[in-house]
Order: C-alpha cells, then sequence, then structure tokens
C-alpha cells in the first residue's frame, strides 16, 4: 500500500464529522465517512515541533527530549529512525511537502533530509510570508493581524502557502503514478493555525450574526495557576495588542471572541477545499483503493483512547511492513524501536485482538494516553506556552483514559532531563462521565493515590 499522511497545524474537532453544525467541511467529512474516526486521539505534547517529532519517530517527548524547537533529537538525544525513514528503507519513495517536520533546528534546518525524504522537502515560497503584515484594516494599511481575510490576488506571488503545497503534491502523485513507484508522501497544511489568514470569500460562508460564543468560555474551577496557558502568541498579534488585554487572564471582548470564531471556521473550509482538491487528485489518478490515507493535527482527540505516537506502528502494519520492536525501558541508544503501538486492532481489517500482548500494550489492561507539557514557573509567564528548555522548572504529567484525565505538575531538571516526582506542585482529576468539559477538578477532595501510581507505573516501564 501507498501512504498519504496529512498533517493539519491546531485544528480542533470543528468539523462535520465530529458533530459540528456550523462548519462546512464537506471534503474531510466524505474522507472520514469512508475512514475509521477517532474521538479520543492525543497528541503527546500540544506544541508543533515537539509532537511532530514525537508521532515521526514514534518515541515520547521524554526520549526525544525535545519539548520546544531548539535542538535536533539525533544529536541531542539518539540517532532515531523515523517512520518515513523506515518506508524509505523498505523500498518507498517517501516525499515531505509543507509543513511535517517542524522547519528550523528541530529538524536540522532540512526537514530531516536525506535521512527521511528520498528527495528535499518542499516548502512553498510564500511560506516565509505567514506572519507579516499582509492583513489590511479598516484604515487601508497592513497589519500582522490575527484575523486576517485576504484578497489573495493581493498576496506575494499572488498565492498562499497551502495552495502552493496542493499543487506540488498533485504533481508528486501523477509522478508516482507515472513511474509506478510506491510512496509515503506527507502533506503538511498550515491553517487553521494563526495567524488565520485565508482567501477572504470563505468569510461568506458564515456570517458573523450566526457566530456564538464558545459554549464553556470560562477558567475550569480550581484549575492550578501552573495549567493555565495565557496564550502570549495570540497576544503578540497587532489586532489583539491594540485590544490592551490584561495579563495573563483578562477576557477578550465578545464582538472580537465571535471574529476569531468565525475566522477559524473559515479557515478551516479553506482547508477542507486544499483536502478536497488532493483527495479528488489520488481518485483521478487511480490511486485511491491502494493508498492508506492519514488524516491528523498534530496536537489534538471508535471511541477508543489512542496516542498519535502509535501511527508509526500503524502505518508499518497497514502497509504490510514488520512492525518494529517495542522500545527497552532504556532507549536512547536503539536507532530503531517504538513506544507506540499499532491500532490496527480497532479496524476490523485483521483478525480482532483483545486485551494486551507483547504487540499490543495497554496499561493495567486499560487503554490509555499519556502527555506532557512543559511550564516555566508555577503561575503564568510570558513565556508559559512556549518554554525554552534552560527555562523549563516544571513538568506537567497527564494519564487519559475514556473515564477519567489525570494530571500531575511535578519539578523538573533541564540540566538532566528529571522529573522529581516526589515534589507535586499541583495536580488536576476529572471524572470525564459526570463532567465532560472537565470543569471541576476535584483532585484536592479526592483519594488519588491509585492514578499516582499508575502515572508513576507507566513512567518507569
Amino acid at each position: 500500500m501507498n501512504v498519504l499522511l496529512i498533517v493539519v497545524d491546531d485544528l480542533r474537532p470543528v468539523l462535520g464529522c465530529y458533530g459540528d453544525k456550523l462548519v462546512k467541511s464537506p471534503n474531510i467529512d466524505q474522507l472520514a465517512s469512508q475512514s475509521i474516526v477517532f474521538s479520543n486521539a492525543f497528541a503527546q505534547q500540544a506544541v508543533c515541533a515537539p509532537s511532530r517529532v514525537s508521532f515521526l519517530t514514534g518515541r515520547r517527548p521524554d526520549t526525544t527530549r525535545l519539548y520546544d524547537f531548539y535542538s535536533y533529537w539525533r544529536v541531542h538525544a539518539g540517532n532515531y529512525s523515523t517512520m518515513p525513514q523506515y518506508f524509505k528503507e523498505n523500498g518507498y519513495v517517501t516525499l515531505s511537502v509543507g509543513k511535517i517536520f517542524h522547519p528550523g533546528v528541530s529538524s536540522n534546518y532540512s526537514d530531516d533530509y536525506p535521512y527521511s525524504w528520498s528527495i528535499p522537502p518542499f516548502h512553498p515560497s510564500t511560506e516565509k510570508y505567514e506572519n507579516d503584515k499582509t492583513c489590511r484594516g479598516k484604515d487601508g494599511k497592513l497589519y500582522a493581524n490575527l484575523v486576517c481575510p485576504v484578497d489573495v490576488s493581493e498576496m506575494p506571488s499572488g498565492t498562499l502557502p497551502d495552495i502552493q503545497s496542493t499543487e506540488e503534491a498533485i504533481r508528486l502523485l501523477d509522478v508516482m503514478k507515472t513511474n509506478k513507484q510506491k510512496f509515503f508522501l506527507a502533506v503538511g497544511y498550515h491553517k487553521p493555525h494563526i495567524p488565520l489568514r485565508y482567501p477572504q470569500e470563505f468569510l461568506k460562508l458564515y456570517p458573523l450574526e450566526n457566530i456564538t460564543l464558545a459554549p464553556d468560555p470560562w477558567v475550569p474551577e480550581k484549575l492550578p495557576s501552573v495549567a493555565y496557558n495565557p496564550w502570549t502568541d495570540i497576544r503578540q498579534r497587532d489586532d489583539v495588542k491594540a485590544l490592551n488585554v490584561s495579563f495573563p487572564y483578562g477576557p477578550l471582548p465578545d464582538d472580537f471572541q465571535r471574529q476569531i470564531r468565525q475566522s477559524y471556521y473559515a479557515a478551516v473550509s479553506y482547508l477542507d477545499m486544499q483536502v478536497g482538491l488532493l483527495l479528488n487528485a489520488l481518485d483521478d489518478l487511480g490511486l485511491s483503493n491502494s493508498t492508506v490515507v492519514v488524516f491528523t493535527a498534530d496536537h489534538g482527540r471508535s471511541k477508543k483512547v489512542v496516542e498519535l505516537v502509535s501511527l508509526f506502528a500503524t502505518l508499518a502494519e497497514l502497509a504490510g511492513l514488520p512492525v518494529p520492536p517495542v522500545c527497552p525501558e532504556t532507549s536512547f541508544h536503539v536507532a530503531l524501536c517504538i513506544e507506540g503501538t499499532s491500532i490496527v486492532r480497532y479496524f476490523n481489517l485483521s483478525e480482532e485482538k483483545d486485551g494486551c500482548d507483547d504487540t499490543y500494550r495497554c496499561f493495567d489492561e486499560e487503554p490509555v494516553a499519556f502527555s506532557q507539557y512543559p511550564r516555566p514557573a508555577d503561575a503564568p509567564q510570558w513565556n508559559s506556552d512556549k518554554p525554552k528548555l534552560k527555562d523549563i522548572r516544571i513538568m506537567g504529567y497527564s494519564m487519559r483514559t475514556v473515564d477519567y484525565r489525570y494530571t500531575v505538575w511535578v519539578q523538573f531538571n533541564p540540566n538532566n532531563f528529571s522529573a522529581n516526582f516526589k515534589d507535586v506542585h499541583a495536580g488536576e482529576l476529572y471524572m470525564v462521565e459526570t463532567d465532560p468539559n472537565q470543569d471541576y477538578n476535584i483532585y484536592n477532595n479526592t483519594s488519588h493515590g491509585v492514578f499516582f501510581k499508575k502515572i508513576l507505573g507507566f513512567l518507569k516501564h
């Protein structure tokens, strides 16, 4: 089987296939109708570079030792094989278009070429303008805004990065078809990551009078301050700066909240159009029946609890390749092993497997997703959402099952990458059945020793 891996940036489940009544996402919904759709799929860290390196290597952030944007795992942690590298070594032409690895230090300024890819990765020529002053304000001047509908003809080169990525991906599919080559094609879209820059015609799909405020906008009751994200990246945009919102808890004005939500929906529909063009090309070239298609966001959510770190094992199994071995307890010196487990058992494509064994591991016979997030301090800081390694003082470790989410925030030493579970700064416990929005933290009035033992057991596993 060929593989088409579509990675989108910062997409919430704002899609028709997840029950959203307002969004217009016909192409992604059509793909979902022919797919296994997961409603509990979790990223291992909700930051672009650590998340992408994690699922592309099949290893967790504590093993890649990447929590920020500023190191390359092959030098910093271990010369680990990646998912595209494994496919390349097994006879596939591996191709990267757009944002797959995070560009910069974290992928050695090369998107991990030549290890992972057969040819140099493609980046849209207009990618460098993503955060420039290209948003026309009411005064006619250009700004670097959060909310940024644009006339595409006025953009640099008369296009946008995701449009260029779609065009290149379709060209590569045609080449693969012509040359009859087995391929692993990864296509990374920027939207709906901020800034919300998209063709202005998509605004017409979402009249502002139809846009409601978020149904659950308040900070959860008894949320520890270390868990609060002060969204500093958003605050740096010109239109948000102009609002002079107080740090860190000041709310945005209602009318601006509606504009953000309107533009997020519009950006999703713009993304959906790109996905539709790509999937139509796959159909037109007669490649659909021989291609596994994966559609995922980099930081996310069968009703089974699964993890993005399982993508490597899952795609290897679906493609008929040997599934790489599970990593030993200490794996920094092991080039090829994985910390995720294949989820093909949920697909009904092969013999159904229940329980946990050497191939399909659970934890205490319970499907569990683990993720983590670094913080520089107990209270919100200017760098709380993206601290550099040297500034990390606290690490949050989170364990999510169908029934609950349990999180502990513990002391962390960035010099030796060690977490001290004897120094717990704060905790969270939410029971999902009775509190689906996770609004009521019952950590301080519940006996949670059993959860603490589970999370310690996993990290020692």
